[in-house]
Order: structure tokens, then C-alpha cells, then sequence
């Protein structure tokens, strides 16, 4: 690519080089509306109350575990403008794949992993983007999401438990939240 065009027409990956998102971990994801657009409803006095289209991304994010292998839902949180959610990834053959890909040196850019595959965090993030999405505008909303979304990898147990207990929590800090907007 020439570099003339790199910090014009691409940007960084916010990804964990090096990583591949296929690999057994638990994931906490955050997906943003385009411009922090509260689409997905309001929260008073600590409750979220969802709209119609709240409604939907929240019961497509649970229709995930049926349309990906080796997927578990934990923590999920529908708030006005975002959502938050743990997805873990139990695929026994992921050591395998890891091995694999290593050896045969699937690896683009700065060591990001080419293999995304169909059960990666971002085919099942994007998949359930696009469900969202093609609901919405079938029953004729006006919607849009913003460009990619936000990951972190959990590395532990005592990580897992604090970011639960944000998820859970998310709608009482609501005021507080770096998202929230009037």
C-alpha cells in the first residue's frame, strides 16, 4: 500500500496484534450507534427502558449462540446509545487452529492473524451488526451503527467479575458514562 494514502484512507486496527480473535477467551465487546444516536431508548432512575429497536438488539444479541458454535453469552447490557456484552469463545479445537495458523504464518500488517474465520469475534460481531441493522430498516426505522466496535480480551477471573458487575451496573452510572450524551 503506498504510504502517501495510510493515515488518509486507513486506519489502525484497535485489535491486539498478534491475537487471534478465534481463539478460546472471553471477550467483553462494546458497540456504539453512529454519532451516539440513543436509538435503543432512555434510562430513568437507573433503568434502562428500550425502545422498539432496544428491544430488537436485544433479542438478537441472545439469537447469537444459535447462529455461532462454540459460543456462550455472559454479561449484556442494552443502554441507550451502546451496547456492552461478553462473548466466550469454547472451541475444543482451538489450540489446534492456534498451532496451525502459527506454523504456516497467517499473519498480515504487524503480526494481526489473516484467518478471521467464520466463528472469530469479528464475523460474530459484524454478523449480529448486520442483523440488527437489516431488521431495523425492514421495519423501517432509521438506523445506523458506528464503524467497528471496541474489544478487550479478559484475562482472568478477577477481570471477568469487575467487568460483570460494569455491565450490570452501566444503567445506574448512566450520567457518569463517557457515552452518555443529553
Amino acid at each position: 500500500m503506498n504510504a502517501k494514502y495510510l493515515s488518509k484512507y486507513r486506519t489502525q486496527s484497535l485489535r491486539l496484534q498478534n491475537w487471534d480473535y478465534a481463539w478460546n477467551a472471553a471477550y467483553f465487546i462494546t458497540l456504539c450507534t453512529d454519532k451516539k444516536v440513543c436509538y435503543f431508548g432512555e434510562v430513568e432512575e437507573g433503568v434502562v427502558l428500550l425502545s422498539s429497536l432496544g428491544v430488537l438488539a436485544d433479542v438478537l444479541w441472545y439469537e447469537i449462540k444459535n447462529h455461532a458454535e462454540n459460543v456462550e453469552l455472559a454479561g449484556f447490557v442494552v443502554m441507550p446509545n451502546h451496547i456492552h456484552g461478553v462473548l466466550v469463545l469454547n472451541n475444543p479445537n482451538s489450540v489446534e487452529t492456534r498451532h496451525a495458523l502459527s506454523l504456516h504464518g497467517q499473519h498480515i500488517g504487524q503480526g494481526r492473524f489473516q484467518n478471521q474465520g467464520k466463528n472469530s469475534i469479528s464475523s460474530i460481531v459484524g454478523s449480529y451488526k448486520s442483523a440488527v441493522t437489516k431488521h431495523a430498516h425492514r421495519l423501517g426505522f432509521t438506523f445506523k451503527w458506528q464503524a467497528g466496535f471496541y474489544d478487550h480480551i479478559i484475562r482472568n477471573q478477577e477481570s471477568f467479575n469487575k467487568i460483570d458487575e460494569y455491565i450490570s451496573g452501566n444503567p445506574k452510572t448512566w450520567h457518569d458514562d463517557k457515552l452518555y450524551v443529553r
